[in-house]
């Protein structure tokens, strides 16, 4: 096992909703098996994972997993993340996979220019996260008003949560820096479904279309300015990088 994985801290924040899947698979590592095997093991997928070497040559890999429901897999964190994200969001990570395979079959395969919707696909699937919290929250985020959203308005992110569902952005919180930037998605998660992650991948699959996609319906969070996930952003004075925190960017 290399060294990566021994900075997997699980009690953080952001790692919650796939933490006790993390924790077996990457146990399983720590034994000798391949992130492929380690995740079969598991058995909670809703496909199989294959050694990287099965993806044929001159085969997409998304459409090798459309066509095979086997998803090829190097041993790493980042292939590792995406294998707990199709555990913890079975029904999204499908979607994602069959409007991959529709759009590969429009575009008549890969090409080099993978279009408006391959992007926005690619983009959720590895930077993607999702927010559930009350409007005036929503309102400062859309605004980019981060001193509002996360020092004025402090209080009711105890109303709030935010979900991580892309592999890529949990890799980058394996070793934590302060720019590490979400895309959210900007359809509020109904507070009707609390905390409930199942059935929040069954509203999300349904959210995910290529028409809603193609307008590339995402908003920008930096992750650890979000109270409580982080130290140093008790300090309001942590919020006044602009570097990080960037503003709306003004015409003229």
């Amino acid at each position: 096992m290399s060294p990566e994985w021994h900075d997997l801290h699980w009690g953080a924040p952001w790692f919650a909703p796939v933490a006790g899947a993390g924790v077996r698979v990457s146990g399983q590592v720590s034994l000798g098996a391949s992130v492929a095997q380690a995740l079969n093991m598991a058995g909670i997928a809703p496909l199989r994972f294959v050694p990287q070497s099965d993806l044929p040559d001159g085969t997409a890999y998304e459409q090798h997993i459309f066509d095979t429901g086997c998803v090829p897999t190097r041993d790493g964190l980042h292939d590792f993340f995406n294998g707990l994200c199709w555990m913890r969001f079975p029904l999204t990570k499908r979607q994602l996979n069959l409007l991959q395979a529709a759009e590969i079959a429009k575009a008549g395969g890969v090409g080099q220019l993978r279009g408006p919707v391959r992007d926005a696909l690619t983009l959720f699937d590895e930077n993607a996260a999702l927010f559930q919290a009350p409007q005036p929250l929503w309102d400062a985020l859309l605004a980019r008003d981060w001193r509002r959203l996360f020092v004025d308005l402090r209080p009711l992110w105890s109303e709030a949560r935010l979900v991580l569902v892309g592999h890529a952005l949990m890799e980058k919180l394996v070793t934590p820096y302060k720019s590490i930037t979400a895309h959210v998605l900007r359809a509020p998660v109904p507070v009707g479904l609390g905390g409930d992650l199942d059935a929040w991948d069954a509203w999300l699959a349904g959210q995910l279309n290529a028409e809603v996609l193609a307008t590339k319906p995402f908003t920008p969070l930096p992750v650890l300015g979000v109270p409580g996930w982080w130290p140093a952003n008790e300090d309001a004075d942590f919020y006044n990088d602009a570097t990080v925190f960037r503003p709306v960017r003004t015409q003229g």
